[in-house]
């Protein structure tokens, strides 16, 4: 029996597909981003929410009503985005709001719904990526982020297994998603060097489907070849 999903970043991306996936395969999607208004997402069970999530006011009042729901079950932390720079001419801004957003509002959120989904045997789901298992230039921020919120993932994961909730942790590489679109550089034109935001929506899908008492707590998702594209 599926119940609310909740998926921030909904508005487009990997967020975006989880959320379509979910809706197909009967959930009801509350679908947080600061752009929702704006999101393609036409469905009778798909519920649009705007929130700024680098705005941890933002993200502890929306929270707060969430947690009214009873029938939630899951929780996908979709939502996030990265600078490449020298570490030294990041702004302090930039630095905040990306804590905020890749770190601090899947912490939240998770800490806000965790009486919930405990309740419903539930799911959280977080996206980070493959610079939280790797060192790359550039991405010293990015990657603390990341990292950050798998080790909080697997933790949690260890505190929450006894009540029937699982976190799953998903690193993603390079996905052909508008997260480059800012950037210096984006995915290899090849199909078999890059990955697409459904490949995510496959792997929730999967993660889902399995049986219960069969617990996926961490999935690695890497393209056949390697590749890069520069601007």
């Amino acid at each position: 029996m599926y119940n609310t999903a909740i998926v921030t970043g909904a508005s487009s991306g990997i967020g975006r597909a989880i959320a379509g996936r979910l809706l197909q395969i009967g959930y009801r999607v509350i679908g947080i981003s600061r752009s929702i208004t704006e999101s393609p997402i036409d469905h009778p069970s798909f519920v649009p929410l705007n929130c700024d999530l680098s705005s941890i006011k933002q993200v502890n009042v929306i929270g707060a009503d969430l947690a009214k729901d009873k029938e939630i079950s899951l929780l996908v932390n979709a939502a996030g985005f990265g600078r490449f720079e020298p570490h030294e001419e990041l702004s302090p801004s930039t630095i905040e709001q990306m804590v905020n957003v890749n770190l601090t509002a899947p912490i939240l959120l998770s800490n806000l719904l965790l009486r919930t989904l405990k309740t419903n045997q539930g799911s959280i789901i977080n996206i980070t990526s493959i610079e939280a298992l790797r060192s790359s230039r550039f991405s010293a921020l990015y990657s603390a982020t990341k990292s950050g919120l798998r080790a909080f993932g697997q933790a949690l994961f260890e505190e929450v297994r006894k009540s029937g909730v699982n976190v799953v942790t998903i690193n993603p590489d390079m996905t052909d998603t508008a997260f480059f679109d800012e950037l210096r550089f984006g995915v290899h034109e090849n199909e078999d060097a890059r990955l697409l935001a459904e490949d995510m929506a496959d792997t929730v899908e999967q993660i889902l489907q399995m049986r219960p008492g069969v617990a996926i707590t961490e999935i690695t998702i890497r393209p056949q070849q390697f590749g890069i594209s520069k601007k």
